[in-house]
């Protein structure tokens, strides 16, 4: 999630920063044990984190001082598990802030927390949830990758309501107000990227089947779907 430079106030600027800090180093830990007992998985995370990339890159402005676009997180997610997507999301954040004016160093933490920690584990908790009860691959990686989108945008909704509460009737009434203007763009873009998200799983399936096996996550109690 992008919200832009300078417009938090500097003390829930520096607290956001405080909190994923915490995530950060834990992701760091997760990529860096992973990728030495698994160093061929490197150009897999690679491919998560391009994916998530391209997709945040989609910039569709706002009136809440915001904007709206596909997180991507849900793939590498799937792919990996939460922790590891909070240094990518980290990293593709920054790159967007220094290069693209997308966001900003300000409010980087703030961004790094709805984008790359609560919408990441939204989406594992949703995969595991829904592979848990027997159904399709593809419906658990549809409603993960979904709700892991819009879980971004509540947080950030909630982000916005607390440092910008309403005179009258304070967060509540702000949040719903920022909740309400992101969903009319936010809903049916977080169902075009679990749509995409689910043709890339089944195009990863089917061309590289070895490797996804060997992820844990991709194994958590899905059915096997056929070609």
């Amino acid at each position: 999630m992008h919200i832009m430079e300078g417009f938090l106030p500097p003390a829930h600027a520096l607290g956001w920063a405080a909190v994923s800090l915490p995530f950060l180093a834990w992701g760091l830990r997760a990529i860096g044990r992973d990728l030495h007992a698994h160093p061929e998985r490197r150009m897999l995370l690679g491919v998560a984190a391009a994916f998530a990339f391209l997709l945040s890159a989609l910039k569709l402005p706002s009136v809440t001082g915001s904007c709206s676009h596909p997180t991507g997180v849900g793939l590498g997610a799937a792919l990996f598990g939460p922790a590891a997507m909070v240094p990518v999301g980290f990293i593709v954040l920054l790159f967007q802030a220094l290069l693209m004016a997308h966001g900003g160093l300000t409010t980087l933490g703030a961004n790094v927390f709805s984008m790359a920690i609560v919408g990441p584990f939204v989406s594992y908790g949703v995969l595991r949830a829904v592979s848990a009860l027997g159904l399709s691959r593809s419906v658990a990686v549809f409603l993960a990758a979904s709700l892991g989108d819009l879980a971004t945008y509540v947080t950030t909704s909630a982000q916005l309501a607390l440092a910008f509460p309403a005179a009258e009737g304070g967060f509540s009434v702000s949040f719903f107000k920022f909740a309400g203007i992101f969903a009319l763009t936010q809903v049916p873009i977080a169902i075009s990227e679990g749509l995409l998200t689910v043709l890339v799983v089944n195009a990863m399936v089917r061309f590289n089947a070895h490797e996804l096996r060997a992820l844990p996550v991709m194994r958590l109690g899905a059915r096997k779907e056929s070609a």
